[in-house]
C-alpha cells in the first residue's frame, strides 16, 4: 500500500495585505530566559493576546530538554488549565479545556511528533480535523510533520545554554503571528 503524497497545507493561513511587510522579512526577536520564572512570563504574555492566540499555531523547537514541554505547562497554566498537565510524547496529542481562550474557543492541542513517522496516522487519528477547527494548536517536534500542517503562525526556537539560562527566537509566519510577535 502507498499513501498518496500530500497536496497542500491541511488549513490555510490568510495572506498578509499587500502594503504590509510579510513576516519572512521580518526580523525575528530573541529572548533570553534566566530561568524558569522568564520562562513563565514569556507564556504569561502569550497567554494574554487574546483573540489571535484562540486559533493559533505555534511550533516550539528545541533539543531534549531544552524546555518546550515547560513552556507549554506555563502557557496552559496561565490559560486556566486545572489539574495535571502531562506531556503528550507516547499520545502523540492532549487536549486541554482553556477556559482562558473563552469565548473564541475552549481547548488547546498539545502535540509532541517526537514519536510521529506515519503520515497514514495523521488521517486516522483526526488530525486534519482538529486543525480545521478553532483552538489553539502547540507542536513539539513539528518538523515530523511539516508537510502536513499549515504553516506556524509563531515558529519558537529554545536553545539550552545551561541548566537554567535559555536563548529563545520567535519567528512570526503568518499575519496573525506577526501581530502576535508586536504583542510580546
Amino acid at each position: 500500500m502507498t499513501v498518496a503524497p500530500h497536496t497542500g497545507p491541511i488549513v490555510e493561513s490568510p495572506a498578509l495585505p499587500a502594503a504590509q511587510e510579510s513576516p519572512r522579512t521580518q526580523s525575528p526577536r530573541i529572548w533570553h530566559w534566566h530561568g524558569e520564572d522568564d520562562t513563565a512570563a514569556f507564556a504569561q504574555a502569550l497567554a494574554a493576546q487574546q483573540p489571535l492566540l484562540a486559533n493559533a499555531f505555534l511550533t516550539l523547537h528545541g533539543d531534549l530538554g531544552a524546555g518546550k514541554t515547560t513552556l507549554v505547562r506555563h502557557l496552559l497554566r496561565a490559560l486556566g488549565v486545572q489539574g495535571r498537565i502531562k506531556s503528550p510524547t507516547y499520545a502523540v496529542v492532549e487536549p486541554h479545556e482553556a477556559p482562558g481562550l473563552a469565548p473564541h474557543a475552549t481547548t488547546v492541542w498539545h502535540f509532541d511528533f517526537y514519536r510521529f513517522d506515519d503520515p497514514r496516522e495523521w488521517e486516522d487519528a483526526g488530525f486534519r480535523d482538529i486543525f480545521a477547527n478553532p483552538g489553539l494548536k502547540v507542536a513539539e517536534w513539528p518538523e515530523k510533520a511539516v508537510a502536513l500542517t499549515p504553516p506556524a503562525d509563531l515558529a519558537i526556537h529554545i536553545e539550552a545554554i545551561d541548566d537554567t539560562e535559555r536563548q529563545v527566537t520567535v519567528h512570526a509566519h503568518t499575519a496573525a503571528g506577526h501581530r502576535l510577535l508586536q504583542g510580546l
